[in-house]
């Protein structure tokens, strides 16, 4: 790999919604400059769907490194912070190992976490959890429009869970959410040079891979979902559980839904999904990132190589 590294060790990343082709990319620039594929999406961590989750086939990891693919089971909960924690670990490996790194995924606040650092909000106190977590939303959001109007206004007064955030962190550090993410620790950016291709291709064009991917799915994961649902182990409200797909193939295995009813649904669902990482990642990009609708993986692959290798 002919790298220009005169000063900070590169890193490649290639984000945007799923099923935009980021997996080919990143497998074909890992061929070709000797890199190592490093897992950015939120449910591919789980071991317990590969299918379901649009983990690399087996054949594919063989050609390259992956890393943080399938790696935890699904009775755990993998947070922004560890899955941050484990990237960097694996940054650090591929450099040692004269690898480049290549970040790949859709989760944005993963990628978030791991390049501007995490907000280091102490444990909130438990009581105060708990007491705040019983207010309904209403009186929730009047009391942070008491103790922190920003963040009142900012935030919808119907959103249960982020207004209850806000309030018990004020309630319990006695700083405002905002003044504590605003002191972000931790992140990677300062410390390597970022090359970012953000793939947002043309969504008609999205919406049908996306619903003869889902037939496939649908077609091909029942056993794995099956599994997953006969596990005593696995919480309630276990992250894995809320993978598209797992609610619908549910419904079909326990004969309360047909197979096109399930398909319309989770099809519907996965572009609701890609929707809202296209918000994102055009409102969040990444410091010098590169926004393409180009859905030519070789296209591609020669814009970041104009990134990585000016």
């Amino acid at each position: 790999m002919n790298m220009i590294s005169p000063g900070l060790p590169r890193v490649a990343l290639i984000a945007g919604p799923t099923a935009s082709g980021k997996s080919a990319l990143a497998l074909a620039l890992a061929e070709k400059h000797r890199g190592t594929v490093i897992n950015a999406d939120s449910m591919q961590v789980y071991a317990d769907l590969r299918i379901l989750t649009a983990r690399p086939p087996q054949e594919e990891e063989a050609r390259a490194p992956h890393r943080l693919f399938g790696h935890i089971d699904g009775a755990e909960a993998c947070s922004a912070a560890r899955w941050a924690a484990e990237a960097r670990a694996a940054i650090a490996e591929a450099h040692a190992e004269d690898r480049l790194p290549i970040l790949v995924g859709g989760t944005g606040l993963y990628l978030r976490t791991l390049i501007e650092g995490i907000a280091p909000i102490p444990q909130i106190d438990p009581e105060i959890r708990a007491e705040v977590r019983a207010l309904p939303v209403a009186e929730a959001h009047a009391a942070l429009t008491l103790a922190d109007p920003a963040a009142a206004a900012r935030l919808n007064a119907a959103d249960t869970t982020r207004v209850a955030r806000a309030l018990e962190v004020v309630r319990s550090t006695g700083r405002t959410l905002a003044d504590w993410q605003d002191r972000r620790e931790g992140g990677i950016g300062d410390a390597i040079e970022l090359a970012a291709l953000i793939l947002l291709p043309d969504r008609a064009w999205l919406g049908e891979r996306i619903d003869r991917r889902f037939a496939m799915m649908l077609a091909s994961a029942e056993d794995e979902v099956r599994a997953l649902l006969a596990r005593t182990d696995v919480p309630d409200d276990a992250p894995v559980l809320r993978a598209i797909g797992v609610h619908e193939i549910g419904k079909v295995l326990a004969s309360e839904w047909s197979e096109e009813t399930a398909l319309a649904a989770g099809a519907t669902a996965t572009r609701q999904y890609a929707k809202r990482q296209y918000t994102w990642f055009r409102r969040q990009t990444p410091g010098g990132a590169e926004l393409t609708t180009e859905t030519d993986t070789y296209e591609n692959l020669a814009r970041i190589e104009r990134k990585l290798f000016p």
